[in-house]
């Protein structure tokens, strides 16, 4: 057992435990001795939110054609020229027959314990991800690129070759069976140059697979995907992190030099996270961006896609909607505001975030699960330091209860000022998605006034 998140955290006893062992079972172990067999996204203290082992690149033969298939999609190939996507030709390719149906070669993917090898199966679903995606959406490319306002419409039939397969890889990774950001699109989605020298250096990363010209390093479509990659790789250090902040909270006392470290430990991963996003701007020209976003839309809520998709032979053949990749996916902001306890407002917006959470790999949903239960359990929000401390001024002498709401109340009384000045005729063409959202600031600039109000009178403080 992890000695991580392993406390009984002064809840309900075995029940707790056996919920603690079921979402992080392998949190301390060393993923190298770890079978294929396991979700490669299953998460411990060294690989964090990545996978277990570098994602597979290449899938046996019986799938050659899906491979060849998804090395020729590309608008650029790998070796510098004109893919399917270039002359859209890639429904037509599949509509032909270039891809047959791949259903019963997914049970042949077995790991060496016996058990399906999900290893593998991920790297199928990446496959099968990509084509639909390109195949859904190239009507809209063909459209763009033409110059012709508005995206259009995409196909709204996704064939049985590529609709069966992805149903049911998605089902044995219990993910929606569309693109998704770690399993797809970008954490499943790179290998190393140089295996020798693997993530140490961002310039070692390519891509497996790409829609623009991503298979180039050197561009935009990469270095937006590997950027993201190259920020998750530090994410080890916050659920190391997480697991020693619940671990030290739950302690008896709760001494207070485990939990600062704890928190400096998830700071300083947080730094190096924040300078690796920073970089996302030498990596990827935003004026490029256009181009390959097209075919990472999803269906819900698209005007690409009015009645949905029918994934045909699936579903009775019954329009399915499934949103599209979004960064909004990743786990480590999450995993944050979960340990932290930081509320959401209730509006549409957040209601959009919680349905993001389907589309995590279900390692990732089982641990921010538990870590949301542990710090609710313990208080991790208790041990903040405005509760250890009665003193009224933080470090650098700014006013400790005061300080920080005035910096949200800031930005709050901005947004209010901006909404005051949009006139009544222009307010009736705001989406009911904003009014809601200007309602919800205004209940938390009141929830959060109040409570700097007592925190100031509980510490004879000014307000």
């Amino acid at each position: 057992m992890s000695p991580y998140l392993s406390h009984d955290f002064a809840s309900s006893g075995s029940e707790q435990k056996t919920l603690t062992m079921q979402a992080a079972p392998h949190l301390d172990a060393d993923p190298a001795v770890l079978p294929s067999s396991l979700d490669p996204f299953t998460v411990t203290t060294s690989t964090g939110f990545m996978p277990l082992h570098t994602p597979v690149v290449d899938l046996p033969a019986a799938f050659n054609a899906l491979t060849t298939l998804a090395e020729n999609m590309p608008i650029v190939k790998l070796d510098g020229t004109p893919g399917l996507l270039a002359q859209y030709q890639l429904g037509p390719t599949v509509d032909g027959g270039a891809l047959p149906d791949l259903s019963h070669e997914i049970d042949k993917l077995v790991a060496a314990d016996g058990e399906p090898d999900l290893a593998a199966i991920t790297a199928a679903f990446r496959d099968y991800a990509f084509l639909a995606s390109a195949y859904l959406l190239e009507p809209c490319w063909e459209r763009q690129n033409k110059g012709l306002e508005g995206y259009g419409l995409g196909r709204a039939v996704l064939p049985k070759c590529l609709a069966g397969p992805l149903v049911k890889t998605a089902k044995m990774l219990d993910i929606p069976p569309f693109m998704s950001y770690a399993a797809a699109y970008s954490l499943y989605n790179y290998r190393f140059a140089d295996p020798a020298i693997g993530h140490d250096a961002y310039s070692n990363l390519r891509l497996i697979r790409a829609f623009e010209c991503g298979l180039d390093p050197a561009s935009s479509e990469a270095g937006f995907v590997l950027t993201h990659v190259d920020m998750v790789k530090h994410s080890a250090g916050l659920v190391k992190g997480a697991a020693q902040l619940l671990n030290a909270v739950a302690a008896p006392d709760s001494p207070a030099q485990p939990i600062l470290d704890a928190f400096d430990l998830l700071l300083e991963t947080m730094t190096v996270v924040e300078a690796s996003m920073e970089s996302m701007w030498q990596h990827s020209k935003p004026k490029d961006y256009l181009s390959y976003r097209t075919f990472i839309f999803g269906i819900t809520n698209q005007s690409m896609f009015p009645a949905g998709v029918v994934y045909e032979g699936q579903h009775d053949d019954t329009p399915l909607f499934f949103r599209g990749e979004s960064g909004a996916n990743d786990s480590m902001i999450p995993l944050l505001d979960a340990l932290l306890q930081i509320p959401m407002p209730a509006n549409p917006l957040t209601e959009i975030l919680k349905d993001f959470r389907s589309y995590r790999p279900k390692p990732h949903r089982e641990f921010l699960a538990v870590v949301r239960e542990r710090a609710e359990a313990v208080g991790v929000k208790e041990e903040y330091i405005i509760r250890r401390s009665s003193h009224p001024t933080a470090t650098g002498g700014s006013p400790i209860v005061t300080w920080l709401p005035n910096q949200l109340l800031a930005v709050m009384d901005l947004q209010r000022a901006v909404w005051e000045g949009v006139d009544g005729a222009a307010r009736e063409g705001v989406s009911r998605d904003v009014v809601e959202m200007m309602e919800g600031v205004e209940e938390q600039r009141g929830k959060l006034q109040r409570e700097v109000e007592r925190w100031c009178q509980e510490r004879g403080a000014g307000a």
